[in-house]
């Protein structure tokens, strides 16, 4: 198999025996196929985002024994340098995304009176917790925003989502858009929590996300079943 650097990271991914690997996306070659789809982009000069190294970040944080919430995303931030491998979370230098903003203000409500922290987005913290914060699809080119979403990487979202629905452990799972809240017939809700809304993007005209208390609601969930909440808060 000719080696780029989608393919060398998938292969680094592998090294590490994480428990996602056990999904059929990294076992009947569906990875591979996606990889190298990939590298055949950057071989014609395109540059893919985030770094190597970030492409698998979220299912490295967040192993499946450990999932106690699940956000899903569309895909990474298209500028380099904005993207960590985690949906939503942001490390660049300017001002956070305005969807970031959005979900950010929901915290304050979870917050329950003390003063959340905005000036990061990196959401890193989030994840450390259990939190799996999984794109629809792990990479993108630079400018170009959705252009990886039809390269195979879905098939793994679909999977990771009912592997997650498929422990005995509960999760809560928080669907934001139309995209994510698809996925809401692979939960099993008798174990499961789901928590659905619009997406947070201020171009989102129902503005169905803004007073949704996603985080509130989804510690609400954990704590009625013995499992201790998230600290939404960042560093």
């Amino acid at each position: 198999m000719p080696h780029g650097p989608v393919v060398d990271s998938l292969e680094a991914f592998r090294a590490s025996g994480s428990p996602w690997l056990a999904l059929p996306f990294f076992s009947d070659g569906g990875a591979e196929a996606v990889a190298e789809r990939i590298d055949a982009r950057v071989a014609d000069g395109a540059q893919i985002l985030p770094l190597p190294n970030d492409i698998f970040r979220a299912l490295t944080l967040t192993p499946l024994d450990r999932v106690k919430a699940v956000i899903l995303g569309q895909d990474p931030y298209p500028t380099p340098g904005d993207a960590n491998g985690l949906a939503f979370s942001y490390v660049g230098p300017r001002r956070l995304p305005a969807s970031l903003k959005v979900i950010l203000a929901e915290v304050v409500e979870a917050a329950k009176g003390e003063k959340p922290v905005f000036t990061s987005g990196d959401l890193t913290p989030w994840a450390g917790q259990g939190v799996l914060l999984l794109n629809a699809a792990l990479t993108v080119e630079a400018g170009k925003a959705g252009a990886h979403l039809r390269l195979g990487w879905s098939r793994l979202a679909d999977e990771a989502v009912a592997a997650v629905s498929a422990r005995m452990s509960p999760s809560v799972f928080l669907l934001w858009g139309a995209q994510a809240r698809a996925r809401e017939p692979l939960i099993d809700t008798t174990r499961h929590g789901v928590i659905a809304s619009g997406h947070p993007s201020p171009l989102n005209r129902a503005r169905d996300f803004p007073g949704s208390r996603p985080f509130a609601r989804a510690n609400a969930w954990l704590e009625e079943r013995g499992l201790a909440p998230i600290d939404w808060q960042l560093e």
